[in-house]
């Protein structure tokens, strides 16, 4: 059964900002309109809940998704940086949200560095996640031909390409004024089929459902978007949880979610072992349309179209929480994973995962494409009608305490993002104990710390107990963080 808590739709004539109240959150709201259509530059805002642009960034592109605002090297809003995922001009492949490139530009619009993803195999789309230790992931095309697609056991392609375009996932890291591939995490390198026994992945669907059904799905489509295409997965939506070292991402064509490990190794993620949770790249968890993997039935089909996956920040309300918009039901959803503390996800044999309903969803908003909902820090959820250029803030309850309405014909907005006003005001050094550098304590860390006592060379960021020495006190103390912050 489907929860549904009887929100009251409020309808409100929204003009360029014209309805707030004190019970919104006290923060900056970030957007880029235009990213519906058209292949021209465009425009950042930073906008305070007056309604005022605390900031703004031209761009001689048009936006593939939404911007975001990651800290400096120093405190303060004047430091803070934009990474703004685009439209590069020519792409490889082309269908709705197509990008092809993301830049990080400085307050005043300075490039820091930047990089492309669009060449013959690959072609960025749609989302970017910034990570904690400065790098950004990127979601792909994988273009792959109909021999190859058979030979996986994939038994019909549906376009005139002969392609069908699975999903990659790349993680950047800055090297100068452009950036380089540190992992990368292959669709393809995890899909089950039970039509050619011949095949290597062949076998029981429902048995398997780490892993993707290769014949779910149509490839592409002689029309739509750019025309002719192999969009076969359509990922629109990325997010990292720092906390579990685990990535989510969304499925429009699917109606699904999924979560798979970060803390792999390439060669790992290609494969059904290693890593945090032992399963390689395979899939930790997903959820909302369990005859994906030929469990459940329709009643279990939840989500539809969806956009904007991510997790509720662990010290905001619902935190640990997963929360969406459904583009086929015209709300938000908010639902609670089974999770353990540990990041492991909980499955009964023969059954789907759960949950099979959700704990809170918003009023009533429509859009055909994208569209966004983020929890605030004091509970309420920013909402966004990408196709209507609207931006709204909703209590728990389902009030509208803010909105916005942006100008044009051409208003699009992918998604919006709040921060608090106070949010880059500091910004915290090296977490004491990551000695990685991946923005989380974990075992790991323990691994490095452990290497540089055996090897006898004093290292700065492995002495925890500052006592100028590495031995077994800093392990202790570097167990006892990790344990501080599981």
């Amino acid at each position: 059964m489907h929860r549904k808590n009887g929100n009251l739709i409020v309808t409100f004539i929204l003009f360029a900002g014209l309805l707030s109240s004190q019970d919104v959150f006290e923060g900056y709201t970030l957007f880029t309109p235009g990213g519906g259509g058209g292949w021209g530059g465009a425009t950042t805002y930073l906008m305070d809940n007056d309604f005022n642009s605390v900031q703004t960034w031209s761009h001689s592109n048009g936006p593939a998704s939404m911007p975001y605002l990651i800290p400096g090297n120093e405190p303060g809003w004047e430091n803070t940086l934009l990474i703004y995922p685009y439209r590069v001009d020519n792409p490889t492949m082309e269908s709705g949200g197509v990008g092809g490139a993301f830049e990080c530009l400085t307050w005043e619009g300075d490039l820091v560095w930047s990089y492309t993803l669009s060449n013959s195999t690959y072609q960025h789309h749609h989302d970017v996640e910034p990570l904690p230790n400065g790098n950004v992931l990127m979601i792909a095309w994988e273009k792959k031909t109909s021999t190859e697609a058979y030979a996986a056991g994939r038994t019909s392609i549906d376009n005139p390409l002969n392609q069908i375009w699975s999903t990659a996932i790349f993680e950047i890291q800055p090297n100068g004024s452009g950036g380089e591939v540190v992992w990368e995490w292959h669709l393809w390198d995890h899909l089950i089929q039970d039509a050619d026994p011949g095949d290597d992945n062949y076998g029981v669907v429902a048995d398997h459902p780490e892993l993707f059904d290769i014949n779910k799905g149509t490839a592409g489509s002689s029309g739509g978007p750019g025309g002719p295409n192999g969009d076969w997965i359509h990922v629109n939506a990325i997010d990292y949880n720092p906390h579990f070292d685990q990535i989510a991402f969304s499925s429009r064509f699917m109606d699904e979610i999924y979560v798979i490990d970060h803390s792999t190794t390439t060669e790992e993620a290609a494969g059904h072992t290693g890593g945090n949770y032992g399963r390689g790249g395979d899939f930790l968890y997903r959820w909302g349309n369990p005859q994906n993997y030929d469990r459940g039935n329709n009643d279990d089909h939840i989500l539809g179209d969806q956009h904007s996956i991510n997790w509720i920040p662990k010290d905001y309300p619902g935190g640990g929480n997963f929360i969406l918009f459904n583009n086929g039901s015209n709300e938000a959803l908010e639902f609670v994973p089974p999770v353990d503390e540990d990041g492991f996800y909980s499955i009964e044999n023969g059954q789907p995962f759960g949950p099979d309903t959700y704990i809170w969803d918003s009023p009533y908003v429509n859009t055909p494409m994208q569209g966004g909902a983020f929890r605030l820090p004091n509970g309420n959820t920013l909402l966004t009608d990408c196709d209507s250029g609207d931006i709204e803030e909703v209590t728990s309850a389902g009030s509208t305490v803010w909105s916005y309405s942006h100008p044009g014909n051409n208003a699009n907005i992918a998604r919006a993002e709040k921060y608090a006003t106070d949010h880059f005001d500091t910004i915290d050094d090296t977490l004491a104990g990551d000695l990685n550098q991946d923005g989380v304590l974990n075992i790991l860390d323990i691994v490095s710390l452990v290497n540089l006592v055996l090897a006898t060379e004093y290292d700065s960021m492995g002495d925890l107990n500052g006592d100028n020495t590495l031995n077994i006190l800093d392990i202790v103390s570097l167990v006892n963080l990790i344990l501080e912050v599981s």
